[in-house]
């Protein structure tokens, strides 16, 4: 017997579209299990068409509560007409990620074995505030079918700023995790902003994802390291990549980012690190 899972999944375009880069990510998860999509924008129905066969269920309309928000509407249109006892794992996923970069089941395998009720890609290491980053979320039933929880997930609401957001949601999930008497964990541990700046790192240490926010960070500094993961990936995920990403960036910005010529990589870093200190100096 196969687990069965359900997806909750959370997708963004500021234009409401579905590009290549999601419906393939859409369409690998559909192989490991049932997926409901919510995008956090006004999405047509010709765009929604793109993804609904890979999907039980497909949305889209703003509603500015990010990932949080549709993760909570995308959960309880399962609890309305899907039955959550009937699941092995429910997981919480967003399109903050391009990828997979790879085979997806050797990653499902590993964190459903490991012995914890909840679970993510990547936990952040922190002191006092460690938490399951919120981009690849695993539920056991020992969750997801708690009051708890339900109560949790209906409360979510719209806040005044992403970082507000990141302490309720993402760290508090954690937190009430624990202390509801369970444990979590993580396949992979990132400390600060390591999953945003060390692509390569990252990509040899086994995360099968690509940060978004990569493509843009940084001065361009990442191209080289972006550039590595992707000639090193399975070519349909490069190609939906390179695809969305000209698309959304402009294909000039994505040929002048993606190079490995070391000149044009110190003479980034140079300009970023200026541009940093320049900018602490007014402060």
């Amino acid at each position: 017997m196969y687990p069965k899972r359900l997806f909750l999944f959370a997708g963004y375009n500021k234009s409401g579209i579905i590009d290549d880069a999601l419906v393939f990510y859409v369409r690998c998860l559909s192989k490991f299990g049932d997926i409901v999509l919510c995008m956090d924008s006004d999405t047509p129905a010709s765009e929604l068409k793109k993804v609904r066969k890979y999907c039980v269920h497909a949305i889209g309309a703003r509603h500015a509560e990010y990932d949080f928000g549709s993760y909570k509407r995308a959960y309880i249109w399962a609890t309305e007409h899907l039955k959550l006892s009937d699941y092995d794992f429910l997981y919480m996923v967003n399109d903050s990620v391009y990828g997979p970069l790879c085979d997806m089941t050797p990653y499902f395998d590993r964190m459903e074995s490991m012995p914890c009720d909840a679970f993510g890609m990547a936990q952040k290491r922190h002191r006092t505030r460690a938490h399951i980053q919120s981009w690849f979320i695993g539920l056991r039933a020992s969750v997801f079918c708690t009051e708890w929880f339900d109560d949790f997930m209906h409360a979510i609401t719209k806040l005044v700023s992403k970082t507000q957001i990141t302490i309720e949601y993402e760290h508090g999930l954690s937190h009430m995790i624990t202390n509801n008497g369970l444990k979590w964990c993580g396949l992979y541990s990132v400390f600060n902003r390591d999953i945003y700046n060390g692509v390569s790192k990252a990509f040899h240490a086994g995360i099968p994802f690509i940060k978004k926010d990569a493509f843009i960070r940084h001065n361009g500094t990442l191209g080289g390291q972006i550039l590595h993961v992707l000639n090193h990936s399975h070519p349909y995920a490069r190609d939906a990549i390179l695809s969305s990403t000209r698309t959304q960036y402009g294909e000039q910005y994505i040929n002048w980012l993606l190079t490995h010529n070391p000149i044009k990589i110190l003479t980034r870093n140079i300009k970023h690190i200026t541009k940093k200190l320049f900018a602490r100096g007014h402060k």
